[in-house]
């Protein structure tokens, strides 16, 4: 964990909040959503099929992370309290699970029981959605609002090692823009974390 402090902090200090090269921009549409991915509890789901009435949260995550570990408790917080307030979440795992077992389909679905996850968690099994997004860490929002277009994407906040010393709520802060229907006053930060490990493309 203190390799991650490190990291994240390096990462701050030099200011870096380009986007990655191909993301999904700003007031544009979620890419491929009404592609249907399996949920933990045996259902096909899409990002259209969980988008709420006052906007729709979309997480890359996974299960091996150390930086989805750090921030899973308010990650799971955040999720949940959007999903009671009309924004529908979904968390997407586009791993290759042959590269990290960790992030196959059952240990999805006891992660996501003990830890309480009260929304989907889906598996993107070509990677072609994470791929769509441009989408390259776990974990990685993209926030969408009521009218389906991107108002943020990045970070969950600016410190995954030590929620105590956090200074800027940056999806919190997002989400409650959203809610009131102001803009988003910071729309991009770097997203940090594991790389995602992107399944071969079919031939």
């Amino acid at each position: 964990m203190r390799v991650v402090g490190m990291f994240l902090a390096i990462l701050l200090v030099t200011g870096v909040v380009t986007p990655a090269q191909g993301a999904v921009g700003l007031g544009e549409k979620a890419p491929m959503a009404n592609v249907p991915m399996e949920n933990v509890d045996g259902r096909r789901l899409s990002i259209a099929d969980v988008a709420g009435p006052k906007g729709t949260l979309v997480i890359f995550s996974c299960n091996h992370c150390p930086y989805v570990k750090a921030w899973e408790s308010r990650m799971v917080a955040m999720a949940t309290d959007c999903t009671k307030r009309g924004i529908g979440v979904i968390l997407i795992n586009a791993n290759d699970p042959a590269a990290y077992p960790e992030d196959a389909m059952p240990a999805m679905q006891q992660r996501a029981k003990e830890k309480g996850y009260a929304f989907p968690y889906v598996v993107d099994a070509t990677s072609e959605v994470a791929r769509a997004f441009g989408a390259t860490r776990t974990p990685e929002v993209f926030l969408f609002d009521s009218s389906g277009a991107l108002v943020y994407h990045g970070a969950i906040d600016d410190n995954a090692q030590d929620e105590a010393k956090v200074t800027k709520r940056f999806l919190a802060d997002a989400v409650e823009a959203v809610l009131a229907g102001r803009e988003v006053v910071t729309k991009e930060t770097k997203a940090l974390g594991c790389s995602i490990k992107f399944r071969k493309p079919s031939s």
